[in-house]
């Protein structure tokens, strides 16, 4: 058995996630498909990450075993011919049957991208367009308060099943994006809780745009371990998995 490992791109718009989902449509799913579908062989893929429904990624990192007898180069090109235009393998590279895309990870970087004003038609799918008026420098401001080891409970999904929901933020940026004309967020973290990085950004911009709350709000939020608080969920349209750095170069 040879493993490979993959790094994906995608527009998650049309799947409901990157896992694999019964009678739904999923980027893993798109995948295995087609690799059955060109090769006449079937494979199971794993995901270093687990992206929701309607997120994006150009940086997936992935892994599968196989006995076909095929190099990278040639897999690439004849699974990426059948793959819809929403998704495309952008390496391959075999590796021993040992390594996994789990251990060794250095950081994950998410970008989360926000538009002042009406977005271009061909960026609208990948941006949140914020309507009202935002406090760019309260944003930063609530943003870097989660800098570092934090209890996430009240910025996840209410259903969350990992017990533990400590997490270490490496950095967030916020920065401008001449060409797009939007801010982008950048987060860095070893993990995440589901629906975290969307349920930050959410956060920091309702407070940023809100005369209600102050910067400290975030704090009382934090401290309260709720869920199911005021702050909203930014939409899943506006995230992309930029990359997953590992320990050991070869992977």
């Amino acid at each position: 058995m040879q493993r490979y490992i993959i790094v994906v791109e995608y527009d998650g718009t049309a799947y409901y996630g990157w896992q694999l989902q019964p009678e739904l449509p999923s980027v893993v799913g798109q995948l295995q498909k087609s690799f059955t579908q060109v090769f006449q062989h079937s494979i199971t893929i794993a995901g270093a990450s687990r992206t929701d429904a309607g997120v994006h990624a150009i940086g997936q990192v992935a892994s599968f075993v196989t006995d076909l007898v095929i190099t990278p180069e040639k897999m690439i090109r004849g699974w990426n011919d059948v793959l819809p235009d929403d998704i495309v393998i952008r390496s391959a590279r075999a590796v021993s049957e040992e390594h996994s895309i789990f251990d060794n990870i250095v950081r994950k970087t998410y970008h989360y991208h926000i538009f002042l004003k009406r977005p271009s038609p061909m960026h609208q799918r990948y941006v949140w367009y914020c309507k009202g008026a935002l406090n760019q420098l309260e944003l930063q401001a609530v943003l870097q308060q989660l800098i570092g080891t934090h209890d996430f409970t009240s910025l996840c999904a209410a259903d969350t099943p990992d017990p533990n929901k400590i997490r270490t933020i490496q950095s967030i940026a916020v920065a401008y994006v001449p060409s797009w004309d939007a801010l982008r967020i950048e987060i860095t973290a070893e993990r995440f809780l589901r629906y975290m990085i969307r349920r930050i950004v959410g956060a920091a911009v309702k407070i940023a745009s809100c005369h209600d709350f102050t910067v400290i709000y975030i704090q009382e939020v934090m401290r309260q371990k709720n869920p199911n608080n005021v702050l909203p969920t930014a939409p899943a349209r506006g995230l992309l998995l930029h990359s997953i750095e590992y320990k050991k170069e070869d992977l």
